[in-house]
């Protein structure tokens, strides 16, 4: 359909070559998809009922054409979680991409990496961080993110979770657009203390 409208001049050559790649992109990810979900993870339990290993992609998107363009937004998504006794691994990478007839509105890509040591086997663990970040819609080039630091839980059961941490971060950021002290880039280390129930 898409193709008649282009051999009859409805569609521009730009549009059509953006829902090519589109369609492409989606082809791809269910690939990958499909590639994971034949993949045989080893699963131990490594607590009655738990499972160890967790893998959960999501990709939404709005398409809106109108007599004077095409608006869009794709939103994807894909979450990885490996619990073992003594170590916590979570992970999370996003891509947001949008565009309006006139320009692009959103070209935004974010990855997060949490590690815990120790927590479901003792009290006091340990913690662990990484991040970055892209985005054209706020206006941040590159933004990384990493720290460490300790926490204790002081309560865990099936109706109630109770626990503190605290911990150094360090981050780096370059901008787009210096704010509004002139600075286009910067460096700083804080600290991150976080009360959980």
């Amino acid at each position: 359909v898409w193709g008649i409208a282009q051999n009859r001049g409805l569609v521009p050559n730009s549009e059509l070559a953006l829902y090519l790649a589109m369609i492409q992109i989606v082809k791809s990810a269910l690939m990958v998809m499909v590639s994971l979900c034949t993949i045989q993870l080893a699963g131990y339990a490594q607590f009655s009922d738990s499972v160890d290993h967790y893998i959960n992609f999501s990709g939404t998107g709005n398409l809106n054409r109108t007599s004077t363009g095409t608006t869009y937004l794709f939103n994807n998504a894909l979450r990885c979680q490996v619990d073992k006794k003594k170590v916590s691994l979570n992970s999370l990478v996003s891509y947001v991409y949008g565009r309006n007839p006139t320009n692009k509105t959103n070209d935004d890509l974010q990855g997060i990496l949490n590690v815990d040591f120790l927590k479901s086997v003792q009290k006091f663990y340990y913690w662990g961080l990484a991040g970055f970040e892209k985005s054209f819609s706020l206006k941040v080039d590159s933004r990384f993110q990493a720290g460490a630091g300790v926490g204790y839980v002081f309560l865990k059961n099936s109706k109630s979770n109770l626990e503190v941490s605290d911990g150094f971060l360090v981050e780096t950021t370059d901008l787009s657009i210096p704010d509004l002290h002139g600075r286009s880039s910067y460096q700083a280390v804080r600290n991150s203390l976080r009360l959980k129930y």
